[in-house]
C-alpha cells in the first residue's frame, strides 16, 4: 500500500496542535477544505474527535462529490491519533497524525495509506 507523508513545523505547543488537528470545527475552516467544500455530514459533526468516534466527511475531489466515513481507532494524546475509513471510495484508507515537540513548537506529520479505488 502506498504511503504519503507530509510534515510541517507549527509554532504552538504540542497539546494545542494535537487538539486543533482533531477539531471538526477547525478542520472545515482551513484553506484546503474551503476549496473542496469539505464538511462533516454525519457522526460527530462538531468539537474534538475522541477514540471510537465516527465522522462522515463530504467533499469535492477530482470534480466529483464524495463521502468518506472514518473512525478514530487510536488516540495517545498529545502524540498520535489514527483514523481508518469504514466507508468510502477506497478499498482501504488509513490516516495517522503524529506530533513531536521541537524548538518550542510542534512537528506535525500526517501519513496516509490508500489502496485502490472501488470501481463498482
Amino acid at each position: 500500500m502506498p504511503l504519503v507523508k507530509h510534515s510541517e513545523f507549527i509554532q504552538v505547543p504540542i497539546e494545542r496542535c494535537f487538539d486543533l488537528a482533531r477539531d471538526v470545527d477547525v478542520h472545515i475552516h482551513i484553506r484546503t477544505t474551503i476549496r473542496t467544500k469539505e464538511k462533516a455530514v454525519g457522526g460527530v459533526m462538531a468539537g474534538l474527535l475522541e477514540a471510537g468516534d465516527v465522522v462522515t466527511w463530504e467533499a469535492i475531489h477530482f470534480g466529483v462529490r464524495q463521502r468518506l466515513t472514518a473512525k478514530i481507532t487510536e488516540m495517545n494524546r498529545p502524540y498520535v491519533f489514527k483514523d481508518i475509513m469504514v466507508k468510502g471510495a477506497f478499498h482501504s484508507f488509513s490516516h495517522i497524525h503524529e506530533f513531536i515537540e521541537k524548538d518550542g513548537g510542534t512537528v506535525m506529520t500526517n501519513g496516509r495509506r490508500c489502496f485502490n479505488l472501488k470501481l463498482s
